[in-house]
Protein backbone atom coordinates (compact mmCIF):
# COMPACT_ATOMS: atom_id res chain seq x y z
CA UNK A 1 0.00 0.00 0.00
CA UNK A 2 1.28 3.27 -0.73
CA UNK A 3 1.64 6.06 1.56
CA UNK A 4 -0.44 9.04 1.66
CA UNK A 5 1.73 12.20 -0.33
CA UNK A 6 2.74 15.14 2.31
CA UNK A 7 0.95 17.33 0.13
CA UNK A 8 -2.14 16.23 1.22
CA UNK A 9 -1.64 17.49 4.65
CA UNK A 10 -2.08 21.17 3.53
CA UNK A 11 -6.15 20.35 2.83
CA UNK A 12 -6.48 18.30 5.89
CA UNK A 13 -5.06 21.10 7.67
CA UNK A 14 -7.46 23.66 6.25
CA UNK A 15 -10.32 21.68 7.11
CA UNK A 16 -9.47 21.31 10.47
CA UNK A 17 -8.63 24.85 11.19
CA UNK A 18 -11.70 25.81 9.45
CA UNK A 19 -13.96 23.50 11.50
CA UNK A 20 -12.43 24.82 14.72
CA UNK A 21 -12.88 28.43 13.60
CA UNK A 22 -16.33 27.69 13.40
CA UNK A 23 -16.75 26.09 16.44
CA UNK A 24 -14.87 29.19 18.03
CA UNK A 25 -17.20 31.03 16.23
CA UNK A 26 -20.33 29.25 17.94
CA UNK A 27 -18.88 29.51 21.34
CA UNK A 28 -18.15 33.29 21.17
CA UNK A 29 -21.00 34.18 20.14
CA UNK A 30 -23.62 34.96 23.06
CA UNK A 31 -26.14 32.16 22.04
CA UNK A 32 -28.10 29.41 23.10
CA UNK A 33 -29.59 29.28 26.89
CA UNK A 34 -33.03 28.63 28.58
CA UNK A 35 -34.82 31.73 27.14
CA UNK A 36 -34.32 30.55 23.55
CA UNK A 37 -34.90 27.12 24.83
CA UNK A 38 -37.93 27.99 26.21
CA UNK A 39 -39.35 30.36 22.45
CA UNK A 40 -38.69 26.36 21.15
CA UNK A 41 -40.36 24.88 23.69
CA UNK A 42 -43.69 27.35 22.98
CA UNK A 43 -43.14 27.50 19.79
CA UNK A 44 -43.66 23.72 19.35
CA UNK A 45 -46.81 23.42 22.19
CA UNK A 46 -48.44 25.70 19.97
CA UNK A 47 -47.67 24.03 16.35
CA UNK A 48 -49.02 20.91 17.94
CA UNK A 49 -52.07 22.21 19.37
CA UNK A 50 -52.83 23.64 15.95
CA UNK A 51 -51.53 20.58 14.16
CA UNK A 52 -53.81 18.08 16.39
CA UNK A 53 -56.51 20.63 16.93
CA UNK A 54 -57.54 20.06 12.99
CA UNK A 55 -56.44 16.21 13.25
CA UNK A 56 -58.50 14.76 15.62
CA UNK A 57 -61.35 16.48 14.34
CA UNK A 58 -60.82 15.86 10.64
CA UNK A 59 -62.34 12.67 10.81
CA UNK A 60 -65.49 13.78 12.06
CA UNK A 61 -65.76 16.27 9.45
CA UNK A 62 -65.05 14.22 6.74
CA UNK A 63 -68.02 12.19 7.85
CA UNK A 64 -70.43 15.20 9.05
CA UNK A 65 -69.41 17.96 6.39
CA UNK A 66 -68.48 16.12 3.61
CA UNK A 67 -70.58 13.19 3.83
CA UNK A 68 -67.98 10.13 3.57
CA UNK A 69 -68.92 6.71 5.26
CA UNK A 70 -66.46 5.82 8.39
CA UNK A 71 -64.07 3.66 5.96
CA UNK A 72 -63.63 6.22 3.71
CA UNK A 73 -63.28 8.66 6.16
CA UNK A 74 -60.45 7.12 8.46
CA UNK A 75 -58.97 6.16 4.98
CA UNK A 76 -58.90 9.58 4.34
CA UNK A 77 -57.22 10.69 7.39
CA UNK A 78 -54.56 8.25 7.47
CA UNK A 79 -53.68 9.55 4.09
CA UNK A 80 -53.57 13.12 5.14
CA UNK A 81 -51.47 12.49 8.43
CA UNK A 82 -48.77 9.60 6.61
CA UNK A 83 -48.23 12.69 4.16
CA UNK A 84 -48.13 15.28 6.18
CA UNK A 85 -45.19 13.36 8.88
CA UNK A 86 -43.53 12.13 5.33
CA UNK A 87 -42.64 15.74 4.54
CA UNK A 88 -40.38 15.96 7.64
CA UNK A 89 -37.88 13.48 5.39
CA UNK A 90 -38.10 16.63 3.13
CA UNK A 91 -37.24 19.08 5.36
CA UNK A 92 -34.26 16.87 7.27
CA UNK A 93 -32.93 16.21 3.07
CA UNK A 94 -33.29 20.26 3.06
CA UNK A 95 -31.68 20.72 6.60
CA UNK A 96 -28.78 18.87 6.59
CA UNK A 97 -27.51 19.54 3.01
CA UNK A 98 -28.60 23.09 2.27
CA UNK A 99 -30.80 25.47 4.38
CA UNK A 100 -29.83 24.65 7.59
CA UNK A 101 -31.91 23.70 10.57
CA UNK A 102 -33.26 27.25 11.01
CA UNK A 103 -34.21 28.30 7.75
CA UNK A 104 -35.78 24.70 7.00
CA UNK A 105 -38.09 24.89 10.29
CA UNK A 106 -39.00 28.96 9.09
CA UNK A 107 -39.94 28.17 5.73
CA UNK A 108 -41.89 25.51 6.56
CA UNK A 109 -43.95 27.04 9.79
CA UNK A 110 -44.83 29.44 7.08
CA UNK A 111 -46.17 26.95 4.90
CA UNK A 112 -48.28 25.68 7.97
CA UNK A 113 -49.55 28.50 8.34
CA UNK A 114 -50.84 29.06 5.11
CA UNK A 115 -51.94 25.60 4.65
CA UNK A 116 -54.43 26.11 8.02
CA UNK A 117 -55.66 29.53 7.07
CA UNK A 118 -57.02 27.99 3.55
CA UNK A 119 -58.56 25.42 5.34
CA UNK A 120 -60.07 28.15 7.34
CA UNK A 121 -60.91 30.15 4.67
CA UNK A 122 -62.25 27.17 2.25
CA UNK A 123 -64.97 25.89 5.40
CA UNK A 124 -65.98 29.13 6.05
CA UNK A 125 -66.82 30.28 2.31
CA UNK A 126 -67.59 27.15 0.59
CA UNK A 127 -68.49 24.30 2.86
CA UNK A 128 -70.92 25.30 5.61
CA UNK A 129 -74.25 25.81 4.81
CA UNK A 130 -76.57 26.16 7.21
CA UNK A 131 -75.37 27.83 10.06
CA UNK A 132 -73.63 25.22 12.64
CA UNK A 133 -73.96 22.00 10.17
CA UNK A 134 -71.87 19.20 10.75
CA UNK A 135 -72.61 18.69 14.53
CA UNK A 136 -74.28 15.44 13.96
CA UNK A 137 -77.67 16.61 14.09
CA UNK A 138 -78.06 19.27 11.38
CA UNK A 139 -77.10 18.23 7.82
CA UNK A 140 -74.87 20.29 5.88
CA UNK A 141 -75.93 20.87 2.12
CA UNK A 142 -73.92 22.20 -0.82
CA UNK A 143 -72.85 25.87 0.13
CA UNK A 144 -74.24 28.88 -1.68
CA UNK A 145 -73.08 31.79 0.40
CA UNK A 146 -70.89 32.13 3.34
CA UNK A 147 -71.31 30.77 6.76
CA UNK A 148 -69.63 30.49 10.41
CA UNK A 149 -70.32 27.13 11.62
CA UNK A 150 -68.25 25.82 14.59
CA UNK A 151 -65.90 23.84 12.17
CA UNK A 152 -64.80 27.22 11.19
CA UNK A 153 -63.79 28.82 14.35
CA UNK A 154 -62.02 25.50 15.23
CA UNK A 155 -60.25 26.03 12.27
CA UNK A 156 -59.28 29.64 12.84
CA UNK A 157 -58.65 28.83 16.08
CA UNK A 158 -55.45 26.23 15.01
CA UNK A 159 -54.55 29.11 12.93
CA UNK A 160 -54.10 31.54 15.99
CA UNK A 161 -51.98 28.97 17.43
CA UNK A 162 -50.13 28.20 14.34
CA UNK A 163 -48.92 32.07 13.99
CA UNK A 164 -48.42 32.24 17.42
CA UNK A 165 -45.81 29.29 17.00
CA UNK A 166 -44.05 31.22 14.44
CA UNK A 167 -43.84 34.46 16.14
CA UNK A 168 -42.71 32.77 19.04
CA UNK A 169 -40.39 30.71 16.86
CA UNK A 170 -39.03 33.87 14.93
CA UNK A 171 -38.64 35.96 18.19
CA UNK A 172 -35.43 33.69 19.31
CA UNK A 173 -33.91 34.44 16.31
CA UNK A 174 -31.25 36.60 17.21
CA UNK A 175 -30.23 34.00 20.30
CA UNK A 176 -30.14 30.92 18.46
CA UNK A 177 -26.95 28.38 18.30
CA UNK A 178 -26.82 27.90 14.59
CA UNK A 179 -25.42 24.58 13.13
CA UNK A 180 -24.40 25.02 9.52
CA UNK A 181 -25.71 22.53 6.56
CA UNK A 182 -23.14 19.25 6.03
CA UNK A 183 -24.07 18.84 2.14
CA UNK A 184 -26.02 16.93 0.46
CA UNK A 185 -25.99 13.02 2.02
CA UNK A 186 -27.16 11.35 -0.64
CA UNK A 187 -23.95 11.54 -3.30
CA UNK A 188 -21.64 10.43 0.09
CA UNK A 189 -24.04 7.58 0.22
CA UNK A 190 -24.00 6.65 -3.42
CA UNK A 191 -19.98 6.99 -3.09
CA UNK A 192 -19.64 4.09 -1.12
CA UNK A 193 -21.14 1.70 -3.25
CA UNK A 194 -19.40 2.92 -6.37
CA UNK A 195 -16.60 2.47 -4.87
CA UNK A 196 -17.08 -0.72 -3.50
CA UNK A 197 -18.24 -2.06 -6.28
CA UNK A 198 -15.08 -0.65 -8.45
CA UNK A 199 -12.82 -2.63 -6.03
CA UNK A 200 -15.13 -5.24 -5.83
CA UNK A 201 -12.47 -7.76 -6.78
CA UNK A 202 -9.68 -6.04 -4.42
CA UNK A 203 -8.80 -8.59 -1.55
CA UNK A 204 -8.22 -6.56 1.93
CA UNK A 205 -4.98 -8.12 3.57
CA UNK A 206 -4.99 -8.95 7.03
CA UNK A 207 -3.61 -5.72 9.45
CA UNK A 208 -4.14 -3.36 6.33
CA UNK A 209 -5.48 0.19 7.53
CA UNK A 210 -8.20 1.62 5.64
CA UNK A 211 -8.25 5.44 4.31
CA UNK A 212 -9.15 8.31 6.37
CA UNK A 213 -7.59 12.03 6.23
CA UNK A 214 -5.67 13.00 9.20
CA UNK A 215 -6.52 15.19 12.10
CA UNK A 216 -9.31 15.70 14.81
CA UNK A 217 -12.50 16.46 12.29
CA UNK A 218 -13.43 14.03 9.20
CA UNK A 219 -14.02 15.17 5.75
CA UNK A 220 -17.60 15.77 6.46
CA UNK A 221 -18.06 19.28 7.76
CA UNK A 222 -18.79 19.48 10.67
CA UNK A 223 -18.92 16.07 11.66
CA UNK A 224 -16.62 13.37 14.38
CA UNK A 225 -14.76 10.74 13.10
CA UNK A 226 -16.32 7.20 13.41
CA UNK A 227 -14.73 4.03 14.49
CA UNK A 228 -14.51 1.29 12.40
CA UNK A 229 -16.88 -1.61 12.69
CA UNK A 230 -16.63 -4.91 11.38
CA UNK A 231 -20.15 -5.39 10.03
CA UNK A 232 -21.26 -5.35 6.30
CA UNK A 233 -17.39 -5.91 5.48
CA UNK A 234 -18.14 -5.87 1.82
CA UNK A 235 -18.37 -1.99 2.06
CA UNK A 236 -14.79 -1.33 3.09
CA UNK A 237 -13.65 -2.45 -0.23
CA UNK A 238 -14.30 1.48 -0.70
CA UNK A 239 -11.91 2.57 1.90
CA UNK A 240 -9.09 -0.08 0.65
CA UNK A 241 -6.37 2.22 -0.78
CA UNK A 242 -4.89 0.56 -4.32
CA UNK A 243 -2.10 1.39 -6.33
CA UNK A 244 -4.22 3.48 -8.66
CA UNK A 245 -5.80 5.84 -6.25
CA UNK A 246 -4.45 9.17 -6.52
CA UNK A 247 -4.52 12.38 -4.09
CA UNK A 248 -6.59 13.82 -3.58
CA UNK A 249 -8.11 10.95 -4.41
CA UNK A 250 -11.67 10.51 -6.33
CA UNK A 251 -14.49 10.65 -3.86
CA UNK A 252 -16.15 7.90 -5.94
CA UNK A 253 -13.33 5.78 -5.94
CA UNK A 254 -11.76 5.99 -2.33
CA UNK A 255 -13.99 7.10 0.89
CA UNK A 256 -12.51 7.45 4.35
CA UNK A 257 -13.68 5.10 6.90
CA UNK A 258 -16.39 7.51 8.40
CA UNK A 259 -17.92 7.63 5.44
CA UNK A 260 -18.53 4.12 5.17
CA UNK A 261 -19.24 3.64 8.62
CA UNK A 262 -22.14 6.77 7.73
CA UNK A 263 -23.70 3.94 5.43
CA UNK A 264 -23.41 1.07 7.64
CA UNK A 265 -24.92 2.79 10.53
CA UNK A 266 -28.04 3.41 8.42
CA UNK A 267 -27.94 -0.07 7.59
CA UNK A 268 -27.87 -1.10 11.04
CA UNK A 269 -31.25 1.27 12.24
CA UNK A 270 -33.17 0.06 9.47
CA UNK A 271 -34.38 -2.84 11.03
CA UNK A 272 -35.05 -0.85 14.25
CA UNK A 273 -36.97 1.60 11.94
CA UNK A 274 -38.90 -0.90 10.38
CA UNK A 275 -40.12 -2.17 13.40
CA UNK A 276 -41.32 1.00 14.37
CA UNK A 277 -43.66 1.21 11.60
CA UNK A 278 -46.15 -1.21 13.20
CA UNK A 279 -46.14 0.73 16.25
CA UNK A 280 -47.20 4.11 14.62
CA UNK A 281 -50.13 1.67 12.95
CA UNK A 282 -51.13 2.06 16.93
CA UNK A 283 -51.09 5.54 16.76
CA UNK A 284 -52.49 6.56 13.98
CA UNK A 285 -56.43 4.87 15.15
CA UNK A 286 -56.09 8.09 17.54
CA UNK A 287 -57.24 9.99 14.87
CA UNK A 288 -59.22 7.80 13.27
CA UNK A 289 -60.99 4.88 14.19
CA UNK A 290 -61.03 5.77 17.81
CA UNK A 291 -62.92 8.98 17.16
CA UNK A 292 -65.32 6.90 14.83
CA UNK A 293 -66.02 4.83 18.21
CA UNK A 294 -66.56 7.36 20.25
CA UNK A 295 -68.84 9.35 18.44
CA UNK A 296 -71.10 6.49 18.82
CA UNK A 297 -71.11 6.12 22.54
CA UNK A 298 -72.75 8.26 24.89
CA UNK A 299 -71.06 11.82 25.30
CA UNK A 300 -73.17 13.31 27.88
CA UNK A 301 -72.65 14.38 31.23
CA UNK A 302 -75.72 16.37 32.70
CA UNK A 303 -76.36 19.00 30.26
CA UNK A 304 -72.69 19.19 28.63
CA UNK A 305 -72.05 17.01 25.50
CA UNK A 306 -68.57 16.12 24.93
CA UNK A 307 -67.17 15.48 21.50
CA UNK A 308 -65.60 12.58 20.71
CA UNK A 309 -62.56 14.24 19.34
CA UNK A 310 -61.75 15.72 22.63
CA UNK A 311 -61.05 12.69 24.63
CA UNK A 312 -57.46 12.52 22.99
CA UNK A 313 -57.04 14.85 25.80
CA UNK A 314 -56.37 11.76 28.38
CA UNK A 315 -53.89 11.05 25.98
CA UNK A 316 -51.78 14.10 26.58
CA UNK A 317 -52.32 13.66 30.61
CA UNK A 318 -51.53 10.24 30.08
CA UNK A 319 -47.94 11.56 28.68
CA UNK A 320 -47.52 14.17 31.09
CA UNK A 321 -48.38 11.88 34.03
CA UNK A 322 -46.39 8.62 32.72
CA UNK A 323 -43.50 10.92 31.98
CA UNK A 324 -42.88 11.90 36.03
CA UNK A 325 -43.46 8.04 36.78
CA UNK A 326 -40.98 7.18 34.43
CA UNK A 327 -38.41 9.94 35.65
CA UNK A 328 -39.42 9.82 39.35
CA UNK A 329 -39.65 6.16 39.93
CA UNK A 330 -39.26 3.86 36.55
CA UNK A 331 -35.64 5.18 36.05
CA UNK A 332 -34.21 5.06 39.57
CA UNK A 333 -35.66 1.46 39.80
CA UNK A 334 -33.99 0.59 36.92
CA UNK A 335 -30.80 1.91 37.50
CA UNK A 336 -30.43 -0.04 40.39
CA UNK A 337 -31.44 -3.23 38.99
CA UNK A 338 -29.10 -2.43 35.26
CA UNK A 339 -26.45 -0.83 36.58
CA UNK A 340 -26.91 1.64 33.42
CA UNK A 341 -26.76 5.53 34.89
CA UNK A 342 -29.78 5.94 32.17
CA UNK A 343 -32.04 3.13 33.55
CA UNK A 344 -33.53 1.57 30.77
CA UNK A 345 -31.74 1.86 27.34
CA UNK A 346 -33.68 3.66 24.18
CA UNK A 347 -34.00 0.32 22.88
CA UNK A 348 -35.34 -1.31 26.01
CA UNK A 349 -38.02 1.27 26.15
CA UNK A 350 -39.23 1.25 22.31
CA UNK A 351 -39.71 -2.49 23.09
CA UNK A 352 -41.94 -1.84 26.35
CA UNK A 353 -43.71 0.62 24.03
CA UNK A 354 -44.71 -1.67 21.45
CA UNK A 355 -46.25 -4.30 24.55
CA UNK A 356 -48.47 -1.30 25.73
CA UNK A 357 -49.57 -0.30 22.71
CA UNK A 358 -50.30 -4.19 22.40
CA UNK A 359 -52.63 -3.55 25.49
CA UNK A 360 -53.95 -0.05 24.17
CA UNK A 361 -55.52 -1.83 21.09
CA UNK A 362 -56.82 -5.23 23.20
CA UNK A 363 -58.56 -2.53 25.54
CA UNK A 364 -59.81 -0.51 22.78
CA UNK A 365 -61.31 -4.12 21.07
CA UNK A 366 -62.87 -5.28 24.69
CA UNK A 367 -64.73 -1.47 24.81
CA UNK A 368 -66.11 -2.18 21.29
CA UNK A 369 -67.62 -5.73 22.13
CA UNK A 370 -69.06 -3.55 25.15
CA UNK A 371 -70.63 -1.35 23.12
CA UNK A 372 -72.29 -3.45 20.78
CA UNK A 373 -73.44 -5.93 23.52
CA UNK A 374 -75.72 -2.20 24.45
CA UNK A 375 -76.53 -1.31 21.43
CA UNK A 376 -80.65 -0.60 20.94
CA UNK A 377 -81.80 -1.81 17.55
CA UNK A 378 -82.74 1.84 15.87
CA UNK A 379 -80.52 4.16 18.21
CA UNK A 380 -77.42 5.11 16.46
CA UNK A 381 -75.59 6.17 20.01
CA UNK A 382 -75.34 3.42 22.24
CA UNK A 383 -75.72 3.84 25.94
CA UNK A 384 -72.34 3.16 26.74
CA UNK A 385 -70.49 6.17 28.36
CA UNK A 386 -67.59 7.43 26.08
CA UNK A 387 -65.51 7.31 29.47
CA UNK A 388 -64.88 3.58 28.56
CA UNK A 389 -62.36 4.61 26.12
CA UNK A 390 -59.95 6.40 29.00
CA UNK A 391 -58.12 3.39 29.27
CA UNK A 392 -56.84 2.86 25.72
CA UNK A 393 -55.91 6.73 25.37
CA UNK A 394 -54.09 6.15 28.51
CA UNK A 395 -52.30 2.75 27.23
CA UNK A 396 -51.43 4.86 23.90
CA UNK A 397 -50.18 7.37 25.63
CA UNK A 398 -48.04 5.50 28.23
CA UNK A 399 -46.99 3.93 25.48
CA UNK A 400 -45.73 7.35 23.26
CA UNK A 401 -43.44 8.04 26.73
CA UNK A 402 -41.62 5.03 25.79
CA UNK A 403 -41.84 4.51 22.51
CA UNK A 404 -41.62 8.20 21.02
CA UNK A 405 -39.33 9.39 23.37
CA UNK A 406 -36.90 6.78 23.12
CA UNK A 407 -37.19 6.16 19.45
CA UNK A 408 -36.23 10.05 18.83
CA UNK A 409 -33.21 9.95 21.58
CA UNK A 410 -32.27 6.16 19.88
CA UNK A 411 -32.25 8.00 16.01
CA UNK A 412 -30.88 11.17 17.19
CA UNK A 413 -27.92 9.83 19.06
CA UNK A 414 -27.07 6.93 16.90
CA UNK A 415 -27.20 8.75 13.63
CA UNK A 416 -23.80 10.26 12.60
CA UNK A 417 -22.93 14.29 13.02
CA UNK A 418 -23.94 14.40 8.93
CA UNK A 419 -27.58 13.64 8.89
CA UNK A 420 -28.51 14.10 12.18
CA UNK A 421 -31.43 16.13 10.98
CA UNK A 422 -32.25 12.98 9.10
CA UNK A 423 -31.79 10.67 12.15
CA UNK A 424 -34.55 12.35 14.08
CA UNK A 425 -36.63 12.78 11.08
CA UNK A 426 -36.87 8.71 11.04
CA UNK A 427 -39.47 8.93 14.01
CA UNK A 428 -41.76 11.14 11.81
CA UNK A 429 -41.35 8.59 8.83
CA UNK A 430 -41.98 5.92 10.94
CA UNK A 431 -45.73 7.69 11.41
CA UNK A 432 -45.87 8.24 8.01
CA UNK A 433 -45.69 4.96 7.04
CA UNK A 434 -47.93 3.87 9.83
CA UNK A 435 -50.72 5.97 8.60
CA UNK A 436 -50.49 4.77 4.93
CA UNK A 437 -50.09 1.01 6.59
CA UNK A 438 -53.28 2.05 8.45
CA UNK A 439 -55.04 2.97 5.00
CA UNK A 440 -53.61 -0.27 3.71
CA UNK A 441 -55.29 -2.31 6.39
CA UNK A 442 -58.64 -0.52 5.90
CA UNK A 443 -58.78 -1.37 2.52
CA UNK A 444 -57.46 -4.74 3.04
CA UNK A 445 -60.12 -5.81 5.74
CA UNK A 446 -63.07 -4.05 4.07
CA UNK A 447 -62.46 -5.84 0.69
CA UNK A 448 -62.73 -9.24 2.44
CA UNK A 449 -64.83 -8.84 5.00
CA UNK A 450 -67.71 -7.37 2.78
CA UNK A 451 -67.68 -10.13 0.67
CA UNK A 452 -71.56 -12.05 0.06
CA UNK A 453 -73.21 -8.96 0.57
CA UNK A 454 -71.30 -8.44 4.11
CA UNK A 455 -71.66 -5.14 5.47
CA UNK A 456 -67.47 -5.43 6.69
CA UNK A 457 -66.04 -4.58 9.92
CA UNK A 458 -65.98 -0.91 9.68
CA UNK A 459 -69.30 -0.27 8.16
CA UNK A 460 -71.18 3.33 7.55
CA UNK A 461 -73.57 1.89 10.39
CA UNK A 462 -70.74 0.66 13.02
CA UNK A 463 -73.58 -0.78 15.36
CA UNK A 464 -73.74 -3.29 12.43
CA UNK A 465 -70.26 -3.68 12.22
CA UNK A 466 -67.29 -5.46 14.20
CA UNK A 467 -64.86 -3.21 14.84
CA UNK A 468 -63.80 -4.84 17.69
CA UNK A 469 -62.20 -7.28 15.13
CA UNK A 470 -60.47 -4.74 13.79
CA UNK A 471 -58.47 -3.71 17.07
CA UNK A 472 -57.83 -7.38 17.79
CA UNK A 473 -56.10 -7.83 14.51
CA UNK A 474 -53.90 -4.72 14.99
CA UNK A 475 -53.02 -5.85 18.61
CA UNK A 476 -51.73 -9.64 16.98
CA UNK A 477 -49.88 -7.67 14.28
CA UNK A 478 -48.15 -5.58 16.93
CA UNK A 479 -47.51 -8.84 18.99
CA UNK A 480 -45.58 -10.25 15.71
CA UNK A 481 -44.01 -7.11 15.39
CA UNK A 482 -42.70 -6.97 18.90
CA UNK A 483 -40.87 -10.82 18.57
CA UNK A 484 -39.37 -9.41 15.68
CA UNK A 485 -38.28 -5.92 16.92
CA UNK A 486 -36.54 -8.89 19.96
CA UNK A 487 -34.09 -10.32 17.15
CA UNK A 488 -33.58 -6.85 16.08
CA UNK A 489 -32.54 -5.18 19.02
CA UNK A 490 -30.15 -7.85 20.27
CA UNK A 491 -28.59 -7.97 16.81
CA UNK A 492 -27.29 -4.13 16.61
CA UNK A 493 -24.96 -2.88 17.78
CA UNK A 494 -24.44 1.23 18.62
CA UNK A 495 -22.47 3.80 16.30
CA UNK A 496 -18.77 4.18 17.43
CA UNK A 497 -17.62 7.70 17.48
CA UNK A 498 -13.75 8.55 17.70
CA UNK A 499 -12.48 10.15 21.04
CA UNK A 500 -10.11 12.53 21.05
CA UNK A 501 -8.72 15.03 23.51
CA UNK A 502 -9.86 18.06 21.19
CA UNK A 503 -13.70 16.56 21.33
CA UNK A 504 -13.16 16.06 25.32
CA UNK A 505 -12.28 19.47 25.86
CA UNK A 506 -15.26 20.82 23.44
CA UNK A 507 -17.47 18.69 25.64
CA UNK A 508 -16.34 20.43 29.01
CA UNK A 509 -16.55 23.61 27.53
CA UNK A 510 -20.22 23.35 26.08
CA UNK A 511 -20.86 21.51 29.59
Amino acid sequence: MEAIPKGTIHIEESLQLSCEDNAKAVKNKKSGGWGPAALLLLNQGLATLAFFGVGVNLVLFLTRVLGQDNASAANNVSKWTGTVYLCSLVGAFLSDSYWGRYLTCALFQVIFVMGLLLISLSSWFMLLEPRNCGDGTITCKPSTSSDTGKWTLGFWLATGSAVLALIAFLLGSSRYRYVEASGNPIPRVMQVFVAAFRKWNVTRMEGESLYEVEGFESAIQGSRKINHSDEFAFLDKAAVVTEEDRFPPNPWRLCTITQVEEVKCLFRMLPIWLCTITYSLVFSQMASVFVEQGDVMNSDVGKFHIPAASMSAFDICSVLIFTGIYRQIITPIAKRLTGNPRGLTELQRMGIGIIISMHAMVAAGVTEMERLKRVIPGVRVSPMSIFWQIPQYVLVGASEVFMYVGQLEFFNGQAPDGIKSFGSSLCMASISLGNFVSSMLVNVVMRITTGGNRLGWIPENLNLGHMDRFYFLIAALTAVDFVVYVFAARWYKAINFEESSHSLSTNEEEG
